[in-house]
This record gives C-alpha cells, sequence and structure tokens, in this order.
C-alpha cells in the first residue's frame, strides 16, 4: 500500500512540474507574441490545436463544427492576447475561449442530433483507472457478443446524449481532458465547490440514466 502510495504522489509531482513547465513557456511566447514576434503565436498554434479540437469534438460530436470551433477560437485569441494580463494560464484562457464558442455552437445543433459518440477512454470516477471502454469485454466470441457489444455502444451513447448541456460539458472537461477542479472552475467561471457538486451530480445522472446494471 505504501508502494503505491509512493508511486501515485511521484507521479503527481511529475504532472505538477510538467505542468509548471508548460505555463512558464506559455509565458514566454505570450511575451514574445505581445512584442511583435507573430512567430510565437504559429508555436501556440501548433501546441494547443490538437488538444483545443479534441475537447471542442468531445461537446459538438461534429467533425466540421470541431474544426470550425477550434479555428474561431484561435482567431479570437489571436486578436485578444495582447490583451492578456496572465490572471490565468494561458491554456486556461484559451479553454474557455473554446468552451463558450462551443456551448454556442452546441445549443444550435442541439436538436439536429448530427452525430453520436462518447469517449470510451473516460475514467469512470477520481480514484479508478477504469473506463468506459472497460464496460466491454476485450475478446468477441460470437455474433451474439458483437450485438451486445453493440447495444451497449448504443446505450452509452444514448445516456451521455441525454445528459444536459451542463453535465455532459463538465465530465468532458474533467474526465475526458483530465482538467484540475481549479482549471474547469476559472474556464466555466464557477467556483471550485460549483465544480465538484456539478460532476458529482453529473455522474449520478449518468448512472441513472444508464440503469441499474451499471450502477
Amino acid at each position: 500500500m505504501g508502494t503505491i502510495t509512493k508511486y501515485s504522489d511521484q507521479t503527481e509531482t511529475s504532472r505538477m512540474s510538467m505542468k509548471a513547465q508548460e505555463v512558464a513557456l506559455d509565458r514566454i511566447l505570450v511575451d514574445r507574441f505581445k512584442n511583435g514576434d507573430q512567430a510565437a503565436f504559429d508555436e501556440m498554434v501548433q501546441r494547443y490545436w490538437s488538444r483545443i479540437y479534441s475537447m471542442v469534438h468531445q461537446l459538438l460530436r461534429n467533425q466540421q463544427d470541431a474544426e470550425e470551433v477550434t479555428q474561431d477560437a484561435f482567431i479570437r485569441a489571436h486578436k485578444g492576447l495582447v490583451n492578456f494580463r496572465g490572471d490565468s494560464a494561458f491554456s486556461t484562457w484559451l479553454y474557455q475561449i473554446a468552451t463558450n464558442l462551443a456551448r454556442n455552437r452546441y445549443w444550435y445543433w442541439w436538436r439536429r442530433k448530427r452525430d453520436k459518440s462518447v469517449s470510451f477512454d473516460a475514467p469512470l470516477g477520481d480514484e479508478s483507472d477504469s473506463t468506459l471502454a472497460d464496460l466491454i469485454p476485450a475478446e468477441v466470441e460470437s455474433p451474439d457478443d458483437i450485438t451486445v457489444n453493440q447495444e451497449l455502444i448504443d446505450k452509452i451513447s444514448e445516456s451521455m446524449e441525454n445528459l444536459g448541456a451542463k453535465h455532459r460539458e463538465i465530465l468532458i472537461l474533467r474526465n475526458v481532458k483530465n482538467l484540475s477542479y481549479e482549471e474547469i472552475s476559472a474556464i466555466l467561471g464557477i467556483s471550485i465547490g460549483t465544480v465538484k457538486s456539478r460532476i458529482a451530480r453529473a455522474r449520478e445522472t449518468l448512472r441513472a440514466e444508464l440503469g441499474e446494471d451499471f450502477k
């Protein structure tokens, strides 16, 4: 047990160190940009495009929408970066821009339901490494198994679709993007206490949607 705790502490320390290095590099790039170095913003785009796109795609579930929102997020960031004061990390600020744009697009397409998908790599809880993918057997032995697996995928997709926008959004930020409570608080503009309670309610709602077999 002591070994596991030690490993967990080392992992968290390593994660925090990497985060600090990332924030420091972002600050250098922001300063370069404000001093007239346009190439600095190109580096920011390279560093964050795939991350922003991934998050937006999880929210919107449509490739074209995700690409347009991601592009718009960087356009707005480019225009607003000169006034960026650094009260939060650049990444948090950028996620906030992208999340707000995705929210607007999400509500516009809500009734259309053009695409249904869900990330099966999302952890089931803070203290568990199990994911939604773990619910699906790794080996398929018969056509009946294939049918059951597809039914399970459809059930999870439907349950995620039925979540309210705020609940689905916060589960993606926490469990898919693995953002901290502090980062989510800054992105959504709500208190850390509200973040925690909203996550708890979202998970409870998802479990209720999935039914008794998933509790």
